[in-house]
């Protein structure tokens, strides 16, 4: 049961304040590349800015949407108090209207994931496609499904502390195969203040992208070429590593 979240922070503070320390060194990777990408850059499932607002830092002439309206609020707030003016706007990934061409779009943190059907994955190809500028890339990245992980994890709640105006929350989450002939998976999370009520919950899911599909879906897109990458410092792939980034080039 749900508690009244007045006096709460929202989920979008939440979500700033468990990854404002993550170690993923995703951030740097994109900010480099859009950096080099010297134009226009879109990035999908912008949220609060975990990616964008390091983007907008670098001088970086970067757009960004979300369907995530709370989360965005959130996003132009962050870049208020840096002094900083965020284009970013509430759009659907697999149906979105470019407003110019972009030599860069891209789609960090396993976004690509909620693209679950593969008419879906298809579709968010060719969307991107369509918004990218002659020779623009589309760079995404995809965890890599470990079976031992999924066997030990699966369907057991994973807890971490939070803290936010001097109090201590509890996050929780917990990922469980929901599908397994199509692949699929669902995360549930949940939020419980100090007094011991859960003040917010939510699930969503996700389908496993391995190499071999990423290659089929590329092969069928739009895209001149592709490549997948070994975690972000590049190279070939590993099976160990747990994030490959892709890159797709008009």
């Amino acid at each position: 049961m749900v508690t009244d979240r007045s006096d709460h922070p929202t989920p979008a503070e939440l979500y700033d304040c468990r990854f404002q320390d993550d170690p993923r060194d995703d951030v740097s990777f994109y900010r480099d590349l859009a950096v080099d990408a010297g134009g226009a850059v879109l990035e999908l499932a912008c949220g609060t800015g975990r990616v964008h607002l390091p983007l907008l830092d670098a001088g970086v002439d970067a757009t960004g949407i979300d369907l995530d309206t709370g989360r965005l609020a959130r996003l132009r707030e962050r870049a208020t108090a840096r002094g900083l003016d965020a284009d970013v706007r509430e759009a659907d990934m697999l149906d979105f209207e470019p407003r110019r061409a972009y030599d860069l779009v891209l789609c960090p943190f396993n976004t690509v994931q909620h693209a679950r059907s593969v008419d879906d994955q298809r579709t968010l190809l060719a969307q991107v496609h369509d918004a990218l500028a002659p020779g623009g890339q589309f760079v995404f990245d995809t965890f890599v499904p470990s079976f031992d992980v999924i066997c030990e994890t699966d369907g057991e709640w994973q807890e971490e502390p939070v803290q936010y105006g001097g109090r201590t929350y509890t996050h929780r989450s917990r990922s469980r195969v929901v599908d397994s002939v199509e692949q699929q998976f669902e995360v549930e999370t949940e939020t419980e203040a100090p007094h011991g009520a859960v003040v917010h919950e939510s699930s969503y899911r996700l389908s496993m992208l391995p190499k071999q599909q990423v290659e089929l879906l590329a092969r069928d897109s739009p895209f001149d070429s592709w490549s997948v990458e070994s975690g972000f410092d590049g190279g070939d792939p590993d099976p160990a590593a747990s994030v490959r980034p892709g890159r797709s080039r008009s």
